[in-house]
This record gives structure tokens, sequence and C-alpha cells, in this order.
């Protein structure tokens, strides 16, 4: 009952100040003199604007045009809505020099100004803003800011949030400086995301770099931007950099202790990109067995995609402390073998050039390195064994997208030349005779 009564006692009090100060605005002169100033500020600010608005936004229209310039132009013209607010702004503030000077009194007239800077925080929000996470910013952030500004409010809540301490440890910070913190941080996250974004995209576009520098400064570009708005944040919280330094060492510390594999990882992932000899794009097969092609290098792992479609996750040290094949760029050359067998009775001298001539006219099959090359490889129970090789452009992906043209090439040139490809012969020897039944 105390506190409810102490509160409508300062509410009492604060509406009783409020009365007093209209009262005074009502019967005074200078005040009367200000509302006038402030009328004119309006009707000019209007003026002005239906005479510019159009003027402006036809100059500022860039059509479809998709260049530098035009998309400038075009977020210039989504500030337009803010002209009259903004001129009536700068009016008013005029004006207030102006009755400071002649009455020595210019509170209504700095009330109305700070009243069009809460209308311009509004359309700012409401028809400036696209991006979600601005507009929500806005939306809790800016415009209660400004109408806290317009009341004349904001000051002492200010100040007050800055004397209410909060202390964790050695680190000591106001409630003002968490705030400021808490809108910074997601102010510099925002941004650090939008300025990584538009720098990737930048970086992958220079053709004349290498996959693997491109992708090396993408990720340096990551560390910097987000390393800089970390620390950015700490100095706006006003948290001391020693406190980080000892934090440092503790997470040093964790490193040695449990988290090598992860260090491990992020070193190896720049030592891969630094010398660029395993990028996104190749195809590669390590001991483990994994095996596809690089579609994503990260921090911690490179990101494997099977020709069946799964995406395999390898930590980045297997590349630097395994063996690893590599079947270079996407569009490199590789050879290839398919393997058949004739019978005893061929004239197995003709096999060569039957097989050579058949693979050679498929289409993809190249002559350079090497065209085709038939070659005997054993003799066997049943069946001579031959094996030709061919050179191609890019890898089998396992769906025999090489070796089943191949094989049919081999099994329609034989069967053409009337080549028989055996299958297995056994001869059984009974000892002692067929048994004799009963008749």
């Amino acid at each position: 009952m105390e506190t409810q009564s102490e509160f409508v006692t300062k509410l009492m009090g604060w509406l009783t100040e409020a009365v007093a100060i209209a009262q005074g605005w009502l019967l005074s002169a200078a005040a009367w003199s200000q509302f006038a100033l402030l009328a004119l500020a309006v009707l000019g600010a209007v003026y002005v604007t239906r005479r510019i608005s159009p003027l402006a936004g036809r100059m500022l229209d860039p059509g479809d045009k998709e260049t530098v310039m035009a998309t400038a132009r075009r977020f210039a013209l989504r500030f337009l809505p803010l002209m009259m607010p903004l001129l009536a702004y700068g009016f008013t503030a005029a004006g207030e020099e102006v009755t400071r000077s002649l009455f020595g009194s210019g509170d209504v007239i700095a009330f109305g100004k700070r009243v069009f800077f809460f209308l311009a925080a509004r359309l700012f929000v409401q028809q400036v803003l696209r991006d979600p996470f601005l507009k929500l910013l806005g939306k809790y952030v800016l415009v209660p800011v400004a109408a806290l500004y317009a009341v004349g409010l904001l000051d002492d809540l200010s100040l007050r949030l800055e004397e209410t301490i909060i202390a964790l440890g050695n680190i000591r910070f106001s409630v003002m400086a968490l705030i400021r913190g808490v809108i910074a941080g997601g102010l510099l996250f925002w941004l650090g995301s939008w300025s990584n974004r538009q720098s990737a995209d930048y970086i992958k576009k220079q053709e004349e770099l290498r996959p693997a520098t491109r992708e090396l400064a993408v990720k340096a570009t990551e560390v910097a931007i987000f390393g800089v708005g970390f620390l950015l944040l700490l100095s706006i919280i006003g948290i001391d950099l020693t406190a980080v330094a000892v934090l440092g060492g503790a997470l040093g510390v964790g490193i040695g202790l449990g988290l090598q594999q992860i260090a491990a990882n992020f070193v190896s992932g720049i030592i891969l990109l630094i010398e660029g000899q395993t990028t996104v794009g190749d195809y590669v097969e390590l001991d483990g067995g994994e095996k596809g092609t690089i579609v994503k290098m990260t921090a911690r792992a490179c990101i494997l995609e099977t020709f069946d479609g799964k995406w395999i996750v390898v930590p980045n040290d297997h590349f630097i402390t395994t063996r690893v094949v590599n079947y270079s760029d996407q569009g490199s050359a590789n050879r290839y073998e398919a393997a058949f067998s004739v019978g005893y009775d061929t004239d197995i001298n003709r096999v060569p050039e039957v097989i050579e001539a058949a693979v050679r006219a498929l289409d993809f099959v190249l002559d350079a390195p090497d065209g085709p090359d038939c070659e005997l490889r054993a003799f066997g129970e049943s069946s001579v064994d031959f094996a030709v090789e061919y050179w191609v452009n890019g890898i089998d992906d396992g769906k025999n997208r090489y070796g089943s043209p191949v094989l049919f090439a081999i099994w329609n040139a034989l069967k053409a030349e009337g080549i028989e490809m055996p299958y297995p012969h056994r001869v059984i020897e009974i000892k002692g005779g067929l048994p004799q039944g009963n008749m």
C-alpha cells in the first residue's frame, strides 16, 4: 500500500507539473508566437515538399537500369517520404533559435521539433526499412526512443540507467551499457553478415583467381569482419580489453586441453586453402574410403558430395594426415580400362585392332594424351583375358557413364567379327567307370 501511494503521489506531481506547463504555454505571448512559428514551419514544409517531391522523384527514378548508380538512385528514392517531417524539423530548429534570441524561451517550438523527429522515425521504419531484422529493430527500439525524446523523458531515463550498475566478478557495467551492447550487437551482427555476403559475392566473381585463393580470401574477410565487430561491441559495452585477454588465456588453455582437434582442423583448413592442392570442385578419394566431389570448404571440415547425392563431412586434418587421391579439377582427363575375354580358338592378333577401332569411335574417348590401347593381360583357365585402356574428360560418376558404352562397344565389335566371349568349361573324369545299377 505504501508503494502504491508513493506511485500515486509521483503521478499526481507529474500531472500537476504538466498542467502548470500547459497553463504557462496558453497564457504566454512567447508561447503563442512559437505556436505560430510551428504552424508556419508545417505549412512551409508541406509547400516545399509538394513542389520538390515530384521533381526529385523524376530525377531519382532509374527506370529498368541495373547499374550501380541506378541502385543508388533507387535506394535514395525510398527516402522521399521523410522529406516533409525533416523539413519541418529543420524549420522549427531555425524558429527555435529565433524565439530563444527574442524571448529567451523556446520550449513550445522545441517540443514541436521533437514531435517532427518522432514522425520522421516512424515513417523511416514503416516506409524506408525493408530488411525484416532492421524493421523489427526500428519498431521496438528507434520508435520508442524517439517517443521518449519527444516527451522529454529520454535524458532522465538514460541517466537512471547509467547509474544502475551490474557487477560480474571484476567486470562492472551499467544497464545502459548492456542495452547499448544488445542493440549494437544486433546491428553489428547484421552489418557483418551483410558485408560478408557482399564481399564473398565480389571475391567469387574474380575468375582470374584460383578457387583456393578465392576461398581463402572469403574466409579471411569473414574472420576480419566479425573480429572487428566483436572488438567494437566490447568497446561499446565498456568492457576492459584486459578482461578479454584473461578470457583469451583461458580459451588457449581450453584449446590445449580439450579442443586440440578443433584447432587442428582449423589450421588444416587454412593450409588447404593456401596450398590449393585440394579445392572446391575436385573429386577426391581418401584412405578411409570416402570419395566424392568437394562442394564446400569450411573452417572445420570439407563437404564431399557423392554421386548418389549424399553429403559426407570430412574433417580438414584428414586431408593433411592421410593419403588423398585427387582426380584433379573438373574437366581434366582421366584414364579408365574395361576388361573382357575371348575364347582360345580366337585369332588373338586381330583383337587389339578390332577393339581399339570400336572404342575410338565413341565420341567421349580422347586421342590425347593417348588413344585407346588394347592389351593382352593373361591366359586364363577358360579364356584369353584382355583389357582396353581409354582416356576421357571428367570422372566416371559411378553410374557407368563411360564404362557402360565402352562395354557395349566391345560386345558389338566382337559379335560383328564372329569372336566369342567364352564361359567357363569343366571336364569331369570319373575313374573306374560308371556304377552299374540293378536291372
